[in-house]
């Protein structure tokens, strides 16, 4: 049984579901990914006091948490078959219970994975981020889950490297990102490539830290994506900017 990676992968927005160009290095990346037993994934956009597991139903019943977009977004399906048969697994590697809640896929889980995986038939099952860790925590809680890979599991975090809504600008035109995000992006670059796990860890030092992460929420999947992937070459599948402000860098370990 090979191996699978583990995964950040930058959700972008809702708009990316019907954004061919856009879409097109999540294709290839998923390809290139091939079809995984089971995905494994948290979402920016899923917070919890604690540890909690998502459905494990198929996914019909999708949570468009988002506001002021075509009417059109508010259809989109994908309809993934629940992962129940993991969830046992996922509690070996925690040592614990997994609290299952009924609740849907969020876009930062479906967005990408629309293009990723468009036949929507890989199970999916949804982690929470609990509240109660730090990102050492959710490093280490990668580094539990990491023996999943072995079974062909894919763990992902899906967020953003640079996320600060106030700077949002619909109207931005130039191919060249504002320098704070440029500079906190190629920070972080090199530190996944130079494998510094102290500075990510300490990542709310780097420059301009808080002008990208206002909130945490977007960044934290990353210390989750990078524990279940220590030690593995790095490559970046997607790259770029949107508005100005948001990387769509995201980051394969293995």
């Amino acid at each position: 049984m090979r191996k699978t990676p583990a995964l950040f992968v930058s959700h972008g927005s809702p708009m990316l579901m019907v954004d061919e160009q856009d879409g097109a290095d999540y294709r290839r990346w998923g390809k290139e990914l091939g079809k995984p037993r089971a995905i494994l994934v948290f979402s920016a956009h899923w917070q919890t006091p604690q540890l909690s597991g998502g459905e494990i139903k198929p996914h019909t019943q999708l949570i468009y948490d988002f506001g002021g977009f075509p009417p059109e977004l508010y259809t989109i399906q994908y309809p993934a078959p629940g992962a129940a048969e993991i969830v046992k697994e996922v509690e070996d590697m925690l040592g614990t219970s997994l609290p299952i809640q009924d609740r849907g896929l969020d876009h930062g889980v479906y967005v990408p994975f629309i293009h990723m995986w468009p036949l929507a038939d890989v199970p999916v099952l949804q982690l929470s981020l609990p509240r109660n860790m730090s990102e050492r925590e959710l490093y280490e809680l990668g580094q539990k889950l990491s023996p999943l890979r072995k079974k062909d599991i894919l763990i992902i975090g899906a967020g953003a490297l640079t996320h600060n809504l106030r700077a949002f600008n619909p109207y931005y035109q130039s191919d060249e990102p504002y320098s704070w995000a440029r500079e906190f992006d190629e920070w972080l670059e090199d530190v996944l490539i130079r494998k510094d796990i102290d500075a990510l860890l300490n990542w709310k030092q780097a420059p301009q830290a808080r002008q990208n992460h206002p909130t945490d929420e977007h960044f934290l999947p990353l210390f989750i994506a990078a524990g279940a992937g220590e030690g593995e070459v790095v490559s970046f599948p997607t790259l770029g900017f949107s508005y100005g402000a948001f990387s769509r860098r995201s980051a394969q370990f293995g």
